[in-house]
Protein backbone atom coordinates (compact mmCIF):
# COMPACT_ATOMS: atom_id res chain seq x y z
CA UNK A 1 0.00 0.00 0.00
CA UNK A 2 1.34 3.44 -0.96
CA UNK A 3 1.40 5.96 1.93
CA UNK A 4 1.64 9.76 1.98
CA UNK A 5 2.97 11.94 4.80
CA UNK A 6 0.93 15.02 5.63
CA UNK A 7 2.04 18.16 7.45
CA UNK A 8 0.99 16.76 10.80
CA UNK A 9 3.37 13.85 10.38
CA UNK A 10 0.69 11.15 10.12
CA UNK A 11 0.44 8.71 7.26
CA UNK A 12 -2.40 8.59 4.76
CA UNK A 13 -2.78 5.61 2.49
CA UNK A 14 -3.87 6.01 -1.11
CA UNK A 15 -7.40 4.78 -0.35
CA UNK A 16 -7.90 7.38 2.38
CA UNK A 17 -6.64 10.11 0.09
CA UNK A 18 -8.93 8.91 -2.70
CA UNK A 19 -11.93 8.95 -0.39
CA UNK A 20 -11.10 12.47 0.72
CA UNK A 21 -10.79 13.63 -2.89
CA UNK A 22 -14.19 12.10 -3.66
CA UNK A 23 -15.80 13.74 -0.65
CA UNK A 24 -14.54 17.21 -1.47
CA UNK A 25 -15.46 16.82 -5.13
CA UNK A 26 -18.97 15.75 -4.06
CA UNK A 27 -19.37 19.24 -2.61
CA UNK A 28 -18.94 20.84 -6.04
CA UNK A 29 -21.05 18.12 -7.69
CA UNK A 30 -23.97 18.89 -5.39
CA UNK A 31 -23.54 22.61 -6.02
CA UNK A 32 -23.88 21.92 -9.73
CA UNK A 33 -27.02 19.84 -9.23
CA UNK A 34 -28.65 22.65 -7.27
CA UNK A 35 -27.66 25.29 -9.82
CA UNK A 36 -29.02 23.31 -12.75
CA UNK A 37 -32.34 22.49 -11.10
CA UNK A 38 -32.97 25.98 -9.76
CA UNK A 39 -31.95 27.99 -12.85
CA UNK A 40 -34.53 29.72 -15.04
CA UNK A 41 -32.69 30.07 -18.35
CA UNK A 42 -32.14 27.22 -20.82
CA UNK A 43 -28.51 28.25 -21.13
CA UNK A 44 -27.88 27.14 -17.55
CA UNK A 45 -30.68 24.64 -16.98
CA UNK A 46 -30.52 22.74 -20.28
CA UNK A 47 -27.11 23.49 -21.87
CA UNK A 48 -25.35 23.25 -18.48
CA UNK A 49 -23.16 26.26 -19.24
CA UNK A 50 -21.91 26.60 -15.67
CA UNK A 51 -19.14 25.37 -13.37
CA UNK A 52 -18.60 24.83 -9.64
CA UNK A 53 -15.44 24.45 -7.57
CA UNK A 54 -14.04 24.37 -4.03
CA UNK A 55 -10.93 26.28 -2.91
CA UNK A 56 -8.80 26.32 0.23
CA UNK A 57 -8.56 29.26 2.62
CA UNK A 58 -5.88 30.95 0.48
CA UNK A 59 -7.87 30.56 -2.75
CA UNK A 60 -5.98 27.56 -4.15
CA UNK A 61 -8.05 25.04 -6.08
CA UNK A 62 -9.10 22.06 -3.94
CA UNK A 63 -11.70 20.31 -6.12
CA UNK A 64 -13.81 20.86 -9.21
CA UNK A 65 -16.55 19.03 -11.03
CA UNK A 66 -16.50 17.89 -14.65
CA UNK A 67 -18.10 21.11 -15.85
CA UNK A 68 -16.60 23.72 -18.22
CA UNK A 69 -12.77 23.57 -18.38
CA UNK A 70 -12.31 27.19 -19.47
CA UNK A 71 -14.37 28.34 -16.47
CA UNK A 72 -12.53 26.18 -13.98
CA UNK A 73 -8.98 26.77 -15.12
CA UNK A 74 -9.45 30.53 -15.15
CA UNK A 75 -10.95 30.45 -11.64
CA UNK A 76 -8.02 28.36 -10.43
CA UNK A 77 -5.60 30.95 -11.82
CA UNK A 78 -7.33 34.11 -10.60
CA UNK A 79 -8.84 33.12 -7.27
CA UNK A 80 -5.87 33.90 -5.05
CA UNK A 81 -5.72 37.55 -6.12
CA UNK A 82 -9.45 37.91 -5.47
CA UNK A 83 -9.07 36.37 -2.02
CA UNK A 84 -6.21 38.68 -1.09
CA UNK A 85 -8.09 41.79 -2.23
CA UNK A 86 -11.21 41.21 -0.10
CA UNK A 87 -11.94 41.44 3.63
CA UNK A 88 -14.05 38.31 4.07
CA UNK A 89 -16.70 37.66 6.73
CA UNK A 90 -19.15 34.79 7.30
CA UNK A 91 -22.20 35.14 5.08
CA UNK A 92 -20.45 37.23 2.40
CA UNK A 93 -20.94 36.47 -1.29
CA UNK A 94 -18.90 38.22 -3.95
CA UNK A 95 -20.08 38.72 -7.54
CA UNK A 96 -17.94 39.61 -10.57
CA UNK A 97 -17.59 39.16 -14.31
CA UNK A 98 -14.66 41.47 -15.11
CA UNK A 99 -12.38 39.46 -17.45
CA UNK A 100 -9.32 41.39 -16.28
CA UNK A 101 -10.01 40.71 -12.61
CA UNK A 102 -10.58 36.97 -12.66
CA UNK A 103 -13.45 36.52 -15.12
CA UNK A 104 -13.46 35.10 -18.65
CA UNK A 105 -15.91 37.19 -20.67
CA UNK A 106 -18.82 39.31 -19.46
CA UNK A 107 -21.66 36.75 -19.86
CA UNK A 108 -19.86 34.46 -17.35
CA UNK A 109 -20.92 35.72 -13.92
CA UNK A 110 -19.06 34.33 -10.90
CA UNK A 111 -20.26 34.11 -7.28
CA UNK A 112 -17.70 33.38 -4.54
CA UNK A 113 -18.43 32.65 -0.88
CA UNK A 114 -16.07 32.03 2.06
CA UNK A 115 -16.52 29.03 4.35
CA UNK A 116 -15.81 29.38 8.08
CA UNK A 117 -15.49 26.82 10.88
CA UNK A 118 -15.24 27.80 14.55
CA UNK A 119 -14.61 31.39 13.50
CA UNK A 120 -11.72 30.56 11.16
CA UNK A 121 -11.83 30.66 7.37
CA UNK A 122 -11.28 27.17 5.99
CA UNK A 123 -12.07 27.61 2.30
CA UNK A 124 -14.25 29.02 -0.45
CA UNK A 125 -16.92 27.77 -2.82
CA UNK A 126 -17.57 29.37 -6.20
CA UNK A 127 -19.70 28.95 -9.26
CA UNK A 128 -19.68 30.58 -12.67
CA UNK A 129 -22.65 30.61 -15.08
CA UNK A 130 -23.17 32.02 -18.58
CA UNK A 131 -26.04 34.54 -18.89
CA UNK A 132 -27.37 35.12 -22.41
CA UNK A 133 -28.21 38.74 -21.54
CA UNK A 134 -25.50 40.67 -19.74
CA UNK A 135 -26.68 44.08 -20.91
CA UNK A 136 -25.10 44.43 -24.35
CA UNK A 137 -27.07 46.24 -27.04
CA UNK A 138 -26.71 43.17 -29.24
CA UNK A 139 -29.13 40.31 -28.34
CA UNK A 140 -27.34 37.39 -26.77
CA UNK A 141 -24.56 39.68 -25.47
CA UNK A 142 -21.88 38.33 -27.82
CA UNK A 143 -21.43 41.34 -30.15
CA UNK A 144 -18.79 42.13 -32.76
CA UNK A 145 -17.18 44.47 -30.30
CA UNK A 146 -14.12 46.74 -30.28
CA UNK A 147 -14.15 47.61 -26.59
CA UNK A 148 -14.98 45.74 -23.38
CA UNK A 149 -17.79 48.14 -22.47
CA UNK A 150 -19.58 47.31 -25.73
CA UNK A 151 -19.94 43.70 -24.57
CA UNK A 152 -22.28 44.48 -21.70
CA UNK A 153 -22.22 45.37 -18.03
CA UNK A 154 -18.78 45.07 -16.38
CA UNK A 155 -19.23 43.92 -12.77
CA UNK A 156 -16.12 44.51 -10.65
CA UNK A 157 -15.70 42.31 -7.55
CA UNK A 158 -18.63 43.45 -5.38
CA UNK A 159 -20.49 42.05 -2.39
CA UNK A 160 -23.90 40.85 -3.51
CA UNK A 161 -24.54 39.54 0.01
CA UNK A 162 -22.82 41.07 3.04
CA UNK A 163 -22.75 39.13 6.30
CA UNK A 164 -25.71 37.05 5.19
CA UNK A 165 -27.84 40.07 4.25
CA UNK A 166 -28.46 40.87 0.56
CA UNK A 167 -27.40 44.32 -0.63
CA UNK A 168 -30.85 45.17 -1.95
CA UNK A 169 -29.89 48.49 -3.52
CA UNK A 170 -26.95 46.96 -5.40
CA UNK A 171 -29.12 44.01 -6.51
CA UNK A 172 -31.80 46.32 -7.90
CA UNK A 173 -29.25 48.47 -9.75
CA UNK A 174 -27.74 45.32 -11.23
CA UNK A 175 -31.06 43.98 -12.51
CA UNK A 176 -31.89 47.32 -14.10
CA UNK A 177 -29.32 46.65 -16.83
CA UNK A 178 -31.06 43.59 -18.31
CA UNK A 179 -33.94 43.15 -20.76
CA UNK A 180 -35.48 40.36 -18.65
CA UNK A 181 -34.66 41.23 -15.03
CA UNK A 182 -36.89 38.51 -13.60
CA UNK A 183 -35.01 35.76 -15.42
CA UNK A 184 -31.68 37.24 -14.37
CA UNK A 185 -32.91 37.45 -10.78
CA UNK A 186 -33.94 33.80 -10.92
CA UNK A 187 -30.60 32.65 -12.29
CA UNK A 188 -28.67 34.69 -9.72
CA UNK A 189 -30.82 33.17 -6.98
CA UNK A 190 -29.89 29.73 -8.31
CA UNK A 191 -26.20 30.65 -8.14
CA UNK A 192 -26.64 31.88 -4.57
CA UNK A 193 -28.43 28.65 -3.64
CA UNK A 194 -25.63 26.59 -5.16
CA UNK A 195 -23.02 28.40 -3.07
CA UNK A 196 -25.10 28.06 0.10
CA UNK A 197 -25.30 24.33 -0.55
CA UNK A 198 -21.54 24.20 -0.98
CA UNK A 199 -20.99 26.14 2.25
CA UNK A 200 -23.19 23.74 4.20
CA UNK A 201 -21.55 20.62 2.77
CA UNK A 202 -17.98 21.88 3.21
CA UNK A 203 -18.70 23.03 6.77
CA UNK A 204 -20.05 19.55 7.55
CA UNK A 205 -16.97 17.87 6.06
CA UNK A 206 -14.59 20.09 8.06
CA UNK A 207 -16.61 19.58 11.25
CA UNK A 208 -16.52 15.80 10.81
CA UNK A 209 -12.76 15.70 10.14
CA UNK A 210 -11.64 18.62 12.28
CA UNK A 211 -10.06 21.74 10.79
CA UNK A 212 -6.46 20.59 11.34
CA UNK A 213 -7.02 17.17 9.79
CA UNK A 214 -8.92 18.73 6.89
CA UNK A 215 -6.10 21.16 6.17
CA UNK A 216 -3.29 18.62 6.38
CA UNK A 217 -5.19 16.11 4.25
CA UNK A 218 -5.78 18.78 1.62
CA UNK A 219 -2.04 19.51 1.61
CA UNK A 220 -1.33 15.81 1.15
CA UNK A 221 -3.78 15.77 -1.77
CA UNK A 222 -1.99 18.70 -3.39
CA UNK A 223 1.38 17.02 -2.91
CA UNK A 224 0.02 13.88 -4.54
CA UNK A 225 -1.35 15.91 -7.46
CA UNK A 226 2.03 17.55 -7.90
CA UNK A 227 3.80 14.17 -7.99
CA UNK A 228 1.37 12.95 -10.66
CA UNK A 229 2.00 16.10 -12.72
CA UNK A 230 5.78 15.77 -12.42
CA UNK A 231 5.51 12.18 -13.58
CA UNK A 232 3.90 13.47 -16.79
CA UNK A 233 6.59 16.12 -17.20
CA UNK A 234 9.23 13.40 -16.78
CA UNK A 235 7.76 11.58 -19.79
CA UNK A 236 8.57 14.53 -22.08
CA UNK A 237 11.95 14.15 -23.77
CA UNK A 238 14.34 17.02 -23.12
CA UNK A 239 14.09 19.68 -25.81
CA UNK A 240 11.90 22.35 -27.36
CA UNK A 241 8.70 21.73 -29.28
CA UNK A 242 7.15 24.43 -31.46
CA UNK A 243 3.84 24.82 -33.22
CA UNK A 244 1.87 27.59 -34.91
CA UNK A 245 -1.78 27.81 -35.92
CA UNK A 246 -3.98 30.74 -36.92
CA UNK A 247 -7.30 32.29 -36.14
CA UNK A 248 -9.45 32.98 -39.19
CA UNK A 249 -10.10 36.63 -38.30
CA UNK A 250 -11.18 39.04 -35.58
CA UNK A 251 -14.47 39.99 -37.24
CA UNK A 252 -13.16 43.45 -38.17
CA UNK A 253 -11.04 42.61 -41.20
CA UNK A 254 -7.84 41.39 -39.51
CA UNK A 255 -7.22 37.84 -40.78
CA UNK A 256 -4.89 34.89 -40.20
CA UNK A 257 -3.77 35.87 -36.69
CA UNK A 258 -0.90 33.58 -35.62
CA UNK A 259 -0.73 31.84 -32.24
CA UNK A 260 2.76 30.45 -31.61
CA UNK A 261 3.94 28.25 -28.79
CA UNK A 262 7.26 26.80 -27.68
CA UNK A 263 7.15 24.07 -25.03
CA UNK A 264 10.36 23.42 -23.11
CA UNK A 265 11.12 20.63 -20.69
CA UNK A 266 13.01 22.25 -17.80
CA UNK A 267 14.14 19.45 -15.47
CA UNK A 268 11.01 18.70 -13.37
CA UNK A 269 9.01 21.64 -14.80
CA UNK A 270 7.63 22.47 -18.21
CA UNK A 271 7.50 25.94 -19.73
CA UNK A 272 4.79 26.93 -22.21
CA UNK A 273 5.93 30.09 -24.01
CA UNK A 274 3.66 32.01 -26.40
CA UNK A 275 6.28 34.51 -27.58
CA UNK A 276 5.67 35.33 -31.25
CA UNK A 277 1.87 35.28 -30.97
CA UNK A 278 0.00 38.13 -32.68
CA UNK A 279 -0.50 41.39 -30.82
CA UNK A 280 -3.93 42.09 -29.38
CA UNK A 281 -6.36 43.06 -32.10
CA UNK A 282 -9.26 45.53 -32.44
CA UNK A 283 -11.83 42.69 -32.61
CA UNK A 284 -13.06 40.60 -29.70
CA UNK A 285 -10.85 37.52 -30.10
CA UNK A 286 -8.44 38.75 -27.42
CA UNK A 287 -7.91 36.69 -24.26
CA UNK A 288 -7.35 37.80 -20.70
CA UNK A 289 -4.40 35.89 -19.28
CA UNK A 290 -6.66 33.71 -17.11
CA UNK A 291 -8.34 32.20 -20.20
CA UNK A 292 -5.01 31.33 -21.82
CA UNK A 293 -3.84 29.69 -18.60
CA UNK A 294 -7.08 27.69 -18.41
CA UNK A 295 -6.51 26.29 -21.91
CA UNK A 296 -2.94 25.24 -21.08
CA UNK A 297 -3.98 23.67 -17.77
CA UNK A 298 -6.72 21.73 -19.58
CA UNK A 299 -4.32 20.09 -22.05
CA UNK A 300 -1.86 18.96 -19.39
CA UNK A 301 -4.65 17.74 -17.10
CA UNK A 302 -5.97 15.57 -19.96
CA UNK A 303 -2.57 13.87 -20.24
CA UNK A 304 -2.27 13.09 -16.54
CA UNK A 305 -3.58 9.78 -15.13
CA UNK A 306 -7.32 9.68 -14.63
CA UNK A 307 -7.07 9.59 -10.84
CA UNK A 308 -5.00 12.80 -10.65
CA UNK A 309 -6.90 15.12 -8.30
CA UNK A 310 -8.13 18.37 -9.81
CA UNK A 311 -6.30 20.55 -7.30
CA UNK A 312 -3.68 23.29 -7.19
CA UNK A 313 -0.83 20.81 -6.82
CA UNK A 314 -1.51 19.27 -10.23
CA UNK A 315 -0.55 22.56 -11.93
CA UNK A 316 2.56 23.49 -9.93
CA UNK A 317 5.11 22.20 -12.51
CA UNK A 318 3.56 24.22 -15.37
CA UNK A 319 5.14 27.61 -16.11
CA UNK A 320 3.39 29.86 -18.62
CA UNK A 321 4.91 32.85 -20.44
CA UNK A 322 2.61 35.12 -22.42
CA UNK A 323 3.77 38.53 -23.69
CA UNK A 324 1.64 41.34 -22.29
CA UNK A 325 -0.34 43.11 -24.98
CA UNK A 326 -0.53 40.00 -27.13
CA UNK A 327 -3.65 38.25 -28.33
CA UNK A 328 -3.34 35.87 -25.34
CA UNK A 329 -2.63 38.46 -22.64
CA UNK A 330 -4.56 41.50 -23.76
CA UNK A 331 -4.57 44.82 -21.95
CA UNK A 332 -7.75 46.44 -20.70
CA UNK A 333 -10.08 47.56 -22.27
CA UNK A 334 -9.64 45.03 -25.11
CA UNK A 335 -12.77 43.29 -26.36
CA UNK A 336 -12.70 39.63 -25.26
CA UNK A 337 -16.13 38.07 -25.89
CA UNK A 338 -14.82 35.59 -28.47
CA UNK A 339 -11.41 35.14 -26.89
CA UNK A 340 -12.95 33.02 -24.15
CA UNK A 341 -14.65 30.68 -26.60
CA UNK A 342 -12.74 30.77 -29.89
CA UNK A 343 -9.15 31.83 -29.20
CA UNK A 344 -8.99 29.52 -26.20
CA UNK A 345 -9.84 26.65 -28.54
CA UNK A 346 -6.88 27.54 -30.75
CA UNK A 347 -4.60 27.65 -27.70
CA UNK A 348 -5.58 24.03 -27.04
CA UNK A 349 -4.79 23.17 -30.66
CA UNK A 350 -1.30 24.71 -30.65
CA UNK A 351 -0.33 23.16 -27.31
CA UNK A 352 -1.49 19.75 -28.54
CA UNK A 353 0.32 20.30 -31.84
CA UNK A 354 3.59 20.98 -30.04
CA UNK A 355 3.17 18.07 -27.64
CA UNK A 356 2.50 15.73 -30.57
CA UNK A 357 6.19 16.06 -31.39
CA UNK A 358 7.16 14.93 -27.89
CA UNK A 359 4.41 12.32 -27.33
CA UNK A 360 3.38 11.19 -30.83
CA UNK A 361 1.62 8.07 -29.60
CA UNK A 362 -0.66 10.01 -27.23
CA UNK A 363 -1.84 13.15 -29.02
CA UNK A 364 -4.91 13.22 -31.32
CA UNK A 365 -5.43 15.28 -34.44
CA UNK A 366 -7.20 18.62 -34.16
CA UNK A 367 -10.85 18.60 -33.18
CA UNK A 368 -13.26 21.16 -34.64
CA UNK A 369 -11.41 24.02 -32.90
CA UNK A 370 -14.45 26.28 -32.47
CA UNK A 371 -17.53 26.51 -30.30
CA UNK A 372 -19.66 27.86 -33.20
CA UNK A 373 -21.21 30.62 -31.09
CA UNK A 374 -24.69 31.70 -32.08
CA UNK A 375 -26.33 34.63 -30.25
CA UNK A 376 -29.79 35.79 -31.26
CA UNK A 377 -32.79 37.74 -30.10
CA UNK A 378 -34.69 40.97 -30.38
CA UNK A 379 -34.82 44.31 -28.62
CA UNK A 380 -38.34 45.08 -29.91
CA UNK A 381 -40.51 46.77 -27.29
CA UNK A 382 -42.74 44.21 -25.61
CA UNK A 383 -41.09 41.32 -27.46
CA UNK A 384 -37.48 41.40 -26.29
CA UNK A 385 -35.66 38.09 -26.01
CA UNK A 386 -32.09 36.74 -25.81
CA UNK A 387 -30.72 33.33 -26.66
CA UNK A 388 -27.24 31.86 -26.98
CA UNK A 389 -25.89 28.44 -27.84
CA UNK A 390 -22.76 26.68 -29.02
CA UNK A 391 -22.70 23.80 -31.47
CA UNK A 392 -20.74 20.56 -31.48
CA UNK A 393 -18.59 19.27 -34.29
CA UNK A 394 -16.02 16.61 -35.13
CA UNK A 395 -13.48 15.25 -32.65
CA UNK A 396 -10.00 14.53 -33.98
CA UNK A 397 -8.95 10.94 -34.52
CA UNK A 398 -6.23 9.67 -32.18
CA UNK A 399 -3.51 7.02 -32.14
CA UNK A 400 -5.91 4.47 -30.65
CA UNK A 401 -9.39 5.61 -31.64
CA UNK A 402 -11.41 7.38 -34.33
CA UNK A 403 -12.91 10.75 -33.55
CA UNK A 404 -16.50 11.06 -32.38
CA UNK A 405 -19.06 12.91 -34.47
CA UNK A 406 -21.27 15.89 -33.59
CA UNK A 407 -19.96 16.42 -30.06
CA UNK A 408 -18.66 19.32 -28.01
CA UNK A 409 -14.89 19.11 -27.75
CA UNK A 410 -12.14 20.32 -25.44
CA UNK A 411 -12.88 23.53 -23.53
CA UNK A 412 -16.64 23.44 -23.82
CA UNK A 413 -18.48 20.68 -22.04
CA UNK A 414 -22.04 21.83 -22.57
CA UNK A 415 -25.02 19.95 -23.91
CA UNK A 416 -27.09 21.05 -26.86
CA UNK A 417 -30.34 22.89 -26.23
CA UNK A 418 -33.20 20.48 -26.98
CA UNK A 419 -35.20 21.55 -30.00
CA UNK A 420 -38.41 21.43 -27.96
CA UNK A 421 -37.01 23.90 -25.43
CA UNK A 422 -35.75 26.34 -28.07
CA UNK A 423 -38.96 26.27 -30.11
CA UNK A 424 -41.24 26.57 -27.09
CA UNK A 425 -39.47 29.64 -25.70
CA UNK A 426 -38.42 31.63 -28.78
CA UNK A 427 -39.80 32.40 -32.30
CA UNK A 428 -37.46 29.95 -34.02
CA UNK A 429 -38.02 26.62 -35.78
CA UNK A 430 -35.30 24.00 -36.31
CA UNK A 431 -35.57 22.81 -39.91
CA UNK A 432 -32.67 20.35 -39.83
CA UNK A 433 -30.40 18.94 -37.14
CA UNK A 434 -28.12 16.20 -38.43
CA UNK A 435 -24.61 14.79 -38.67
CA UNK A 436 -22.59 16.45 -41.45
CA UNK A 437 -21.61 13.21 -43.14
CA UNK A 438 -18.17 13.11 -44.76
CA UNK A 439 -16.74 16.15 -43.00
CA UNK A 440 -14.25 14.23 -40.84
CA UNK A 441 -10.69 13.91 -42.12
CA UNK A 442 -9.65 10.54 -43.53
CA UNK A 443 -7.06 8.55 -41.63
CA UNK A 444 -6.21 5.19 -40.14
CA UNK A 445 -8.36 6.56 -37.35
CA UNK A 446 -10.60 9.09 -39.10
CA UNK A 447 -11.84 12.33 -37.61
CA UNK A 448 -15.42 12.64 -36.45
CA UNK A 449 -17.99 14.46 -38.54
CA UNK A 450 -19.41 17.86 -37.74
CA UNK A 451 -23.11 18.63 -37.59
CA UNK A 452 -25.71 20.66 -39.46
CA UNK A 453 -28.23 22.87 -37.67
CA UNK A 454 -30.62 25.00 -39.70
CA UNK A 455 -32.89 27.63 -38.13
CA UNK A 456 -36.00 29.25 -39.59
CA UNK A 457 -36.95 32.53 -37.95
CA UNK A 458 -40.63 33.20 -37.25
CA UNK A 459 -40.21 36.81 -36.17
CA UNK A 460 -37.67 39.58 -36.79
CA UNK A 461 -34.38 38.90 -34.99
CA UNK A 462 -30.76 39.95 -34.86
CA UNK A 463 -28.16 37.17 -35.00
CA UNK A 464 -24.44 37.32 -34.24
CA UNK A 465 -22.09 34.52 -35.27
CA UNK A 466 -18.66 34.10 -33.67
CA UNK A 467 -17.17 31.05 -35.36
CA UNK A 468 -13.75 29.72 -36.35
CA UNK A 469 -12.20 27.07 -38.62
CA UNK A 470 -13.97 28.57 -41.65
CA UNK A 471 -10.62 29.45 -43.35
CA UNK A 472 -8.13 27.16 -41.60
CA UNK A 473 -9.39 23.59 -41.32
CA UNK A 474 -8.72 21.25 -38.37
CA UNK A 475 -5.39 19.58 -39.06
CA UNK A 476 -4.66 15.86 -39.31
CA UNK A 477 -1.69 14.11 -37.69
CA UNK A 478 0.71 11.32 -38.66
CA UNK A 479 -0.42 11.42 -42.28
CA UNK A 480 -4.12 11.86 -41.55
CA UNK A 481 -6.12 14.33 -43.62
CA UNK A 482 -7.59 17.61 -42.42
CA UNK A 483 -11.23 17.81 -41.39
CA UNK A 484 -13.59 19.95 -43.46
CA UNK A 485 -13.87 23.63 -42.60
CA UNK A 486 -17.15 24.91 -41.25
CA UNK A 487 -19.66 26.88 -43.34
CA UNK A 488 -22.25 29.51 -42.37
CA UNK A 489 -25.11 30.31 -44.76
CA UNK A 490 -28.11 32.65 -44.76
CA UNK A 491 -30.80 31.68 -47.26
CA UNK A 492 -28.13 29.71 -49.13
CA UNK A 493 -25.60 32.56 -49.29
CA UNK A 494 -22.25 32.21 -47.47
CA UNK A 495 -21.67 34.32 -44.37
CA UNK A 496 -18.32 35.35 -42.86
CA UNK A 497 -17.00 33.50 -39.81
CA UNK A 498 -17.96 36.45 -37.59
CA UNK A 499 -20.90 38.64 -38.48
CA UNK A 500 -24.12 40.26 -37.29
CA UNK A 501 -27.23 40.07 -39.47
CA UNK A 502 -30.83 41.26 -39.14
CA UNK A 503 -33.34 38.58 -40.10
CA UNK A 504 -36.98 38.61 -41.10
CA UNK A 505 -39.68 35.93 -40.75
CA UNK A 506 -38.95 33.07 -43.13
CA UNK A 507 -35.18 33.62 -43.24
CA UNK A 508 -33.10 30.47 -42.78
CA UNK A 509 -29.69 30.30 -41.12
CA UNK A 510 -27.67 27.13 -41.71
CA UNK A 511 -24.53 26.25 -39.73
CA UNK A 512 -22.32 23.38 -40.89
CA UNK A 513 -19.66 22.77 -38.24
CA UNK A 514 -16.11 21.52 -38.92
CA UNK A 515 -15.06 17.88 -38.90
CA UNK A 516 -12.12 16.59 -36.88
CA UNK A 517 -8.74 15.83 -38.39
CA UNK A 518 -7.77 12.24 -39.18
CA UNK A 519 -4.86 10.40 -37.53
CA UNK A 520 -2.53 8.12 -39.49
CA UNK A 521 -2.20 7.45 -43.19
CA UNK A 522 -5.67 6.53 -44.49
CA UNK A 523 -6.44 3.32 -46.29
CA UNK A 524 -7.20 3.62 -50.01
CA UNK A 525 -10.48 5.47 -50.45
CA UNK A 526 -10.99 5.96 -46.72
CA UNK A 527 -13.07 8.90 -45.58
CA UNK A 528 -14.26 10.35 -42.23
CA UNK A 529 -16.65 8.20 -40.22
Amino acid sequence: MTHFMNEGGSLLDRIELGLFASRIRAVSDEMGAVLQRAAFSPNIRDRLDFSCAVFDAAGRLAAQSAHIPVHLGSMAWAMRSLVDATDWHPGDMLILNDPFLGGTHLPDVTLIAPVFHAGERVGFVANRAHHADIGAESPGSMPLSRHLDEEGLVIPPSLLIRGGEPDTAFHERLLGHFSDPMRMAGDLAAQVAANRTGIARLEALVARMGAVAYGTTLEALNDYGERMARTLVGELPEGEYRFVDRLDDDGLGHCDLPIRVTIRRLHEDVEVDFTGTAAQTPGNVNCPLSVTVAAVYYVFRCLMPGDTPACDGAFRPIRIRVPEGSLLNARRPAAVAAGNVETSSRVVDVVLGALAQALPDRIPAASQGTMNNLAMGSRAAGAAWDYYETLGGGMGGGPRHPGRSAVQTHLTNTRNTPIEVLESQHPVRIVEYAVRTGSGGAGRNPGGDGLVREYEFLAPATVTLLTERRRHCPWGLAGGEDGACGVNRLNGRPLPPKTTVDLQPGDRLRIETPGGGGWGVPDEGARGS
